[in-house]
């Protein structure tokens, strides 16, 4: 039998995921969002944090939409697929409920404020867990 904790990926490939994962959400947000606000968008003295209202659905909650649907479609991202991996319940190993998506996607904000420590604690913990997945009560496996 093998050691559960041989399965749980490690910070770097689940970094090289999120890399991937940025990519192509910049790929799929930013022509609409250049499209609408120009390349000014990118100018933060002129736009702010958030340029108006299809700044807000194109930049949050398509993303938020996009993800939740491969969590549950897939248990991963694309990103996580590249790397073989797949988010589970800590607890009893099954898919996670809409309730623990929900929260881990929160928790993705609670783990960037200070200075991603909640990303990096990923490298440390004994189970591979982020803050974001300590909230969730999710796992991040091999496939």
């Amino acid at each position: 039998m093998t050691n559960p904790t041989e399965n749980y990926i490690g910070f770097w490939k689940r970094f090289g995921a999120t890399i991937v994962d940025t990519i192509l959400l910049f790929i799929i947000t930013c022509p609409p969002l250049i499209w609408i606000y120009g390349w000014a968008y990118f100018d933060y003295d002129q736009t702010g944090f958030l340029a108006g209202p299809a700044d807000f659905v194109i930049s949050w909650i398509i993303p938020f939409i996009l993800v939740l649907f491969f969590w549950m479609q897939k248990q991963a991202t694309p990103g996580k697929m590249v790397i073989h991996a797949k988010i589970i319940d800590a607890k009893t190993g099954a898919k996670p409920t809409v309730k623990q998506w929900i929260l881990r996607y929160i928790g993705y904000f609670i783990s960037l404020i200070p200075l991603g420590l909640g990303y990096i604690w990923v490298a440390f913990d004994s189970r591979k867990q982020g803050w974001h997945d300590k909230i969730a009560g999710t796992v991040v496996v091999r496939s």
